[in-house]
C-alpha cells in the first residue's frame, strides 16, 4: 500500500483539533466541490462509517478498523486512486480527511445513524446521532445516507423507521440526495441477521420507498442478491449497489457486481472494509478493480500504479 500521508499530517491534524476546532469549519466550507454525476454519471464510493456502530471487524480481525491513523492511511490510498468518487463516513471520518486535505473534488455522504450500536439489545432501534440533513447541507456535503433495518420481530423498529421518515422528509425539504440502505433483519441466536434473498430486498425496498413526505430526493443502497432484475424491477429510485466480501471468491463477486452494475437503474457502488482491507493488504490493487467495474477505462496499468510499500 502505498502510504502518502505522514506522521507530521497527523500531528497538525490533532493540533487542529486541540488547538483550532473552528478551521474544522472553514475547511469544509472552503473544499472543492463537484457534481455528484459528473462525466459518465455512475459513482464510485468508499464507505467508512462501521466504527461508529462499534462494528470494527475485518473477516476474522474483530479490531481491524480499531487504528484510527491506519483506516485514515488507507482512505487516502483509496481516494487517491482514477475512479473514486468520494467517501462515506460520519463527522469525525469526515473531518479527519478534510484535515488531511482528502476531499477536494470528492463527493462527501455523511452518515447519520449510529445509535444501533453492533450487538446491542437496542441495537435495531437505530436513532439517528451523527449528522442530520440542515448538519449536511450546512458542512456542505453532497448527500445523507442512513441504514433501515427493518425487523418486524423487534419492537425497536418502529421508532427507526418513524424517524427514518423524518430524516428523509426534512432532506427532500432541503434539496439534499438521500440514500437508504434498507434489510429485512431479526435475531439469529442472539445477533441481529440480514435477510439476503430476493423476496426480502424486495420487500425492503417497497419499505423503505414510501418513508417520508416525498422521495424526490431518495436513493437506495442495496446488496447484490440473485435475480437483481426482480430487485431493479422494484424501484425507480437511482440505486448504489452494496458491494460484498471478493476475497474468498473474487472472480465471482466481482463477476455479480459486474452484472448488476449493467441493469437499468444502477447508478453506481459502495463498498467500505472489504476494499479498505483486503487480505493480500492492497488497497490500491484491490479499489482499482472495483472502480473499473463502475467506471470502464480508469483503472491504471500495472506499470502506471504507485508501488506498493
Amino acid at each position: 500500500m502505498a502510504d502518502t500521508t505522514t506522521t507530521a499530517d497527523f500531528a497538525r491534524l490533532r493540533e487542529t483539533r486541540a488547538a483550532h476546532p473552528g478551521r474544522i469549519a472553514e475547511t469544509l466550507a472552503s473544499r472543492v466541490r463537484r457534481p455528484a454525476l459528473a462525466g459518465d454519471g455512475k459513482l464510485f464510493i468508499v464507505a467508512a462509517d462501521h466504527p461508529a456502530r462499534g462494528a470494527l471487524g475485518v473477516r476474522d480481525e474483530p479490531d481491524a478498523m480499531a487504528d484510527r491513523y491506519e483506516l485514515l492511511r488507507r482512505l487516502v490510498v483509496a481516494l487517491e486512486r482514477p475512479g473514486v468518487d468520494g467517501v462515506l463516513g460520519t463527522p469525525d471520518i469526515v473531518e479527519d480527511l478534510a484535515l488531511l486535505g482528502a476531499l477536494d473534488g470528492k463527493v462527501v455522504v455523511g452518515s447519520m445513524n449510529r445509535g444501533g450500536l453492533q450487538g446491542a439489545s437496542f441495537e435495531l432501534d437505530d436513532r439517528y446521532t451523527a449528522y442530520d440533513a440542515r448538519s449536511i447541507v450546512e458542512a456542505r456535503l453532497d448527500f445523507a445516507k442512513l441504514l433501515v433495518r427493518i425487523a418486524l420481530d423487534d419492537a425497536g423498529t418502529v421508532p427507526t423507521l418513524e424517524a427514518t421518515a423524518r430524516a428523509v422528509s426534512e432532506a427532500a425539504a432541503l434539496q439534499l440526495p438521500i440514500m437508504l440502505e434498507p434489510f429485512m433483519s431479526g435475531w439469529v441466536d442472539g445477533r441481529v441477521r440480514n435477510e439476503l434473498t430476493t423476496e426480502a430486498v424486495v420487500k425492503s425496498v417497497a419499505i423503505a420507498s414510501g418513508l417520508g413526505a416525498s422521495s424526490a430526493y431518495s436513493w437506495l443502497k442495496l446488496p447484490v442478491v440473485a435475480e437483481m432484475e426482480r430487485v431493479m424491477a422494484s424501484t425507480t429510485l437511482p440505486t448504489l449497489l452494496l458491494g460484498g466480501d471478493p476475497s474468498s471468491q473474487p472472480d465471482e463477486t466481482y463477476a455479480r457486481w459486474a452484472d448488476a452494475l449493467a441493469l437499468p437503474g444502477v447508478r453506481g457502488l459502495v463498498v467500505g472494509r472489504t476494499l479498505l482491507y483486503p487480505s493480500d493488504g492492497d488497497v490500491a490493487a484491490a479499489v482499482d478493480t472495483a472502480a473499473a467495474l463502475v467506471h470502464p477505462g480508469a483503472t491504471p496499468s500495472l506499470a502506471e500504479r504507485t508501488p506498493s510499500s
